[in-house]
């Protein structure tokens, strides 16, 4: 009976270990289980890679940053430059006495009121300066041998002007030493280029000026100082058009100097634009002689884009050069006076010199339809002779011309219609009114 007893116990404790053995064994997941049970995320069977004996994590491929939007470059704007010149200002007693301020000082601030308009427009505002600034210690002298106040020069750097030539055939007036003071007197206005002289000999004839991004080149020259024969003391202190004999200083004035086209071309290869200023012609000729045609047509060929001229002292026409080698150059061979008090009815008509350069993302040429010249009128009264002011001749009356000074100073009648007759026959379908310049873009 004892061993029947103990036999269950021993059976059914044989039974509980191996019910307990039977609860601690492990069984093996499932591949999805298996995932589930290390990320935590369930993934559907169709999308675990198969891999025989294997339990794989997926990778979750990363997400590329976005490529940045690129900046569009906006179009280039196309825009204008605007260039004025003047003619001669020719520093007569007359003009110079109208300076004189009871004070005895000088004022010449009145020489530009009447084309402040004008000048606020224009971006290159240039003046042929005929008459020298040889010092005022020197005294003050008008025709021949010219000396100019300074007083003049502070004017023209007040009323804007940017380029000053003073190449012509008064720079030697007051010899070496005047255009040793000149150059002096320019040196206090940094920002306005002053050409055609210089104080140094070996100094470079090619001045340069940058606008709106575009570079100019200026160049001025005069045909000579008065003088067939070229003093030795004045080569290189001024800017010669014509060739002459450097050992004998002989001037030869049918003959353009090599150097001119030399310089035009080393200009072209650093600047946009070339603008050469000669002083040249025929005083009193309204057409321009043979010699300025031929130089301007080698001007052209070594690449001058426009050539303004001076000396005349009345305009003359204008036109577009063509040289052999396809070089075009837009070409006013005179200007005229800008002031003077001169006697000749035709000397009181000047011009306004006006081109606009369009500038686009390739290229800067002559605006044509916007090129051309503002005729102006020299006003001066008699007894004594003094400056009235600069008009355009668009704003001139009949009525100012019966006041004009040259009835009785030249001894001549004047009438509006002279001077319209005269500015058609010279500058003709190029004229411009002023609301035609200060209207346009700038």
């Amino acid at each position: 009976m004892k061993r029947k007893h103990t036999f269950l116990w021993i059976f059914f404790t044989l039974i509980l270990i191996t019910t307990c053995l039977g609860l601690s064994v492990s069984i093996p997941l499932s591949d999805s289980e298996m995932v589930q049970s290390v990320s935590g995320v369930k993934i559907p069977p169709d999308q675990f890679p198969e891999q025989a004996g294997n339990n794989v994590i997926p990778e979750v491929p990363a997400t590329a940053p976005p490529s940045p939007t690129p900046t569009p470059i906006p179009p280039f704007e196309e825009y204008d430059i605007s260039l004025m010149a003047l003619g001669d200002n020719l520093m007569h007693m007359g003009i110079v006495n109208t300076g004189r301020q009871e004070d005895g000082t000088y004022d010449y601030t009145f020489l530009f009121e009447t084309i402040s308009d004008y000048l606020e427009a224009a971006d290159i505002k240039a003046i042929n300066q005929e008459t020298i600034f040889g010092g005022n210690e020197l005294g003050f002298s008008g025709f021949p041998k010219f000396n100019s106040p300074t007083q003049v020069g502070d004017a023209i750097a007040a009323a804007g002007f940017n380029v000053v030539l003073h190449a012509t055939n008064h720079s030697a007036d007051q010899g070496i030493s005047g255009i040793q003071n000149c150059t002096s007197f320019w040196e206090q206005y940094p920002d306005i280029l002053m050409t055609g002289i210089s104080a140094d000999a070996e100094a470079s004839r090619i001045s340069y000026l940058n606008i709106k991004d575009i570079t100019f080149a200026i160049l001025n020259y005069t045909y000579g100082p008065n003088m067939e024969i070229l003093p030795s003391g004045l080569m290189g202190h001024l800017n010669m058009l014509c060739n002459y004999d450097a050992n004998t200083g002989h001037i030869s004035f049918t003959t353009l100097h090599p150097q001119v086209t030399e310089d035009i071309k080393e200009a072209k290869e650093n600047a946009d634009i070339v603008i050469v200023f000669p002083h040249w012609g025929t005083e009193y000729q309204s057409t321009p002689s043979m010699y300025q045609k031929k130089f301007a047509e080698e001007m052209a060929a070594a690449g001058a884009d426009l050539i303004i001229g001076a000396h005349p002292h009345v305009p003359q026409p204008i036109e577009w050069v063509t040289a052999e080698n396809g070089n075009r150059a837009l070409c006013y061979y005179s200007l005229g006076n800008y002031v003077s008090t001169q006697k000749q009815i035709e000397c009181m008509l000047g011009g306004m010199a006006w081109v606009t350069f369009h500038v686009t993302e390739t290229n800067v040429s002559i605006a044509e339809e916007s090129t051309g010249v503002l005729p102006l009128v020299c006003h001066y009264k008699s007894g004594p002779v003094r400056l009235v002011g600069v008009y355009p001749l668009e704003e001139y009356t009949e009525e100012m011309a019966l006041k004009h000074g040259i009835w009785n100073y030249g001894e001549v009648p004047l009438h509006l219609t002279d001077l319209q007759s005269q500015s058609q026959n010279t500058f003709g379908s190029l004229i411009l009114s002023g609301t035609d310049i200060l209207s346009s873009p700038h």
